[in-house]
């Protein structure tokens, strides 16, 4: 007897979860550079694509086929009878599409910790061996009746089967991949690659918090009966308990150990929350997800820090750190905070000794799937593009895109033929002709032609172009620019890791003068911007050999004047 309330509710979660493709998407584009967003984009939508016939074709039947300790079964395009596994109320295709979408879940977080130096054939490769057969296998160990189940080894909606499952790989992947060209110094030393869009990444992460509320409500499967709603509601505020804490446990982190609060680590630190909540949300309190908050906070930061100077696998996202550290910390902490059965509330240490195995087994399995998977894969097609690839970005090379954000920049006529309209009959010598002068009045010298060049703040333009109206000065030019002085900017850092040279942005005004005295703009332009601090800019003055307006043909003085 199926369940409407039921069956709409797995439905709602799946297409939730579903949406958390394009989270994951754009937080890993928006923390690796532009010259690989297509790339990026291109990977999260075959995890998808590639993942969906894979898992139907055998995953599914390898996870719920049967009632084997190690193994479900091999069930050709989930034909076979999954009575004795469906949640109460809901129908067999409903279920399929719900654990697809985990299924796809898993193998997307690889895709950040391999970002900016992977084949995509290879990733491809990688993306439909997760979902045939790793993710299965543990899946059914947990949650398809495998002998964790029989255990009691708890992990509600996937602390460990999905994101420890996935962190793992990509710690894995990322190791037999090697660093980005760059990355270490000579020494070892960690070098800050930062990521072209924390708007795109921080898009990415309040989609992943949204839809997250699918991910862990969601498995309940249920929506009727008193009990499911009251699960339901303390889940939604165990699962938002723990990422609010976790942020802002790493907003504090970051701001005593760099000086300010680190905008991606912080990022990551809601995604970290959320990751370990996953596991023991339905059995802790609201308390225990603010503590399990906390420590997975602290283990992010630390963590990332640890894999990128101490163990020096480069991985651009902290999939490692969000995923794999925090995955399996979480479900821990499950057997410590939970309420009916946790250490700290009296139950004993058994439970917690189960999550322990659960948690070490996983572990081994990916590890040696993966292994085996990857070395395949890099004998085969090879897992690592060339270097030229790397250093021109994998959009050029892997799927011929100069740029994924070429339709949102300003675009000049390139086409061959086009010259702009004359008015004239006349040519352009007898139209306009060219004359130099040398003298202004007779017995006087030619005035002086004379450029100044002004770097400041974007924040003092205003004032300094009041300024320069205010003396006369008809023109100038104005460029938005990066650089740094002497102090090489501010000491900044990016997750942790000090930037090489800080390039802060700037404004950049090219003003010519000859008949306002070059005095009076240098003192007038610093007058505007004084402030006293390091940083007010730098004044460059040059000699100029002559100007040429293009419609008049005036030179020199009176190219600079405007209509009488």
């Amino acid at each position: 007897m199926f369940s409407s309330a039921n069956t709409i509710w797995v439905l709602i979660a799946a297409a939730l979860v579903f949406f958390m493709q394009a989270g994951f998407a754009m937080v890993e584009t928006g923390f690796t550079r532009a010259k690989n967003a297509g790339n990026i984009i291109m990977k999260n939508l075959m995890d998808f694509c590639l993942g969906t016939p894979i898992y139907w074709l055998l995953g599914f039947g390898i996870m719920f086929g049967g009632s084997g300790a190690l193994i479900g079964g091999f069930d050709f395009m989930v034909r076979g009878d999954y009575s004795s596994s469906l949640p109460e109320g809901v129908p067999l295709m409903a279920f399929l599409i719900f654990q697809t979408v985990f299924c796809a879940t898993a193998a997307t977080i690889v895709s950040g910790a391999m970002a900016e130096r992977t084949k995509f054939a290879a990733y491809c490769l990688y993306s439909m061996a997760i979902s045939a057969v790793v993710y299965p296998v543990s899946g059914h160990w947990i949650w398809g009746g495998g002998w964790l189940s029989e255990l009691g080894f708890h992990d509600f909606a996937g602390s460990t089967a999905v994101h420890m499952v996935g962190g793992v790989s990509a710690l894995i992947g990322a190791k037999m991949l090697g660093p980005r060209l760059g990355k270490y110094d000579k020494e070892g030393k960690p070098k800050a690659i930062p990521g072209h869009s924390l708007t795109l990444g921080a898009l990415g992460v309040f989609i992943l918090w949204f839809c997250w509320f699918g991910f862990n409500g969601g498995s309940t499967v249920s929506a009727t009966g008193d009990d499911s709603l009251l699960s339901m509601g303390s889940i939604f505020v165990t699962t938002n308990m723990a990422a609010a804490v976790a942020s802002i446990t790493v907003m504090c982190i970051t701001w005593i150990r760099y000086k300010k609060p680190d905008v991606s680590m912080t990022l990551n630190g809601s995604l970290a929350g959320l990751v370990a909540i996953t596991a023991g949300c339905d059995v802790v309190s609201p308390f225990g997800a603010a503590v399990i908050g906390i420590i997975a906070g602290f283990a992010v930061v630390f963590g990332i820090e640890f894999i990128d100077k101490v163990v020096k696998i480069d991985d651009p996202v902290g999939a490692i750190g969000v995923h794999g550290i925090c995955g399996a910390l979480g479900t821990l902490l499950t057997g410590l905070f939970a309420v009916d059965s946790g250490l700290f509330y009296g139950h004993g240490i058994s439970f917690f000794i189960t999550q322990l195995i659960g948690v070490v087994a996983v572990i081994a399995w990916v590890t040696v799937a993966m292994v085996v998977i990857f070395a395949i894969i890099k004998h085969t097609v090879g897992l690592r593009v060339s270097k030229e690839e790397e250093i021109d970005g994998l959009d050029i090379h892997e799927h011929g895109l100069s740029s994924a954000y070429a339709d949102f920049m300003p675009s000049v006529d390139t086409l061959p033929g086009i010259k702009a309209a004359v008015t004239s009959n006349k040519p352009v010598s007898e139209e306009i002709p060219v004359t130099r002068v040398s003298v202004s009045k007779e017995g006087e010298k030619a005035h002086k032609i004379t450029k100044v060049e002004i770097i400041t703040k974007q924040s003092k333009f205003e004032g300094l172009k009041a300024a320069m109206n205010a003396i006369g000065v008809t023109g100038m030019t104005v460029t938005n620019v990066l650089g740094c002085g002497l102090q090489k900017g501010a000491t900044e850092y990016y997750r942790g890791v000090p930037l090489d040279m800080n390039l802060l942005p700037k404004v950049q005004v090219e003003i010519v003068v000859s008949k306002v005295p070059v005095s009076l703009v240098v003192d007038e332009a610093r007058k505007a911007l004084y402030t006293g601090n390091i940083g007010d800019g730098k004044i460059f003055v040059y000699d100029v050999e002559d100007v040429v307006k293009v419609r008049t043909g005036e030179t020199g003085y009176d190219a600079l004047q405007g209509e009488e």
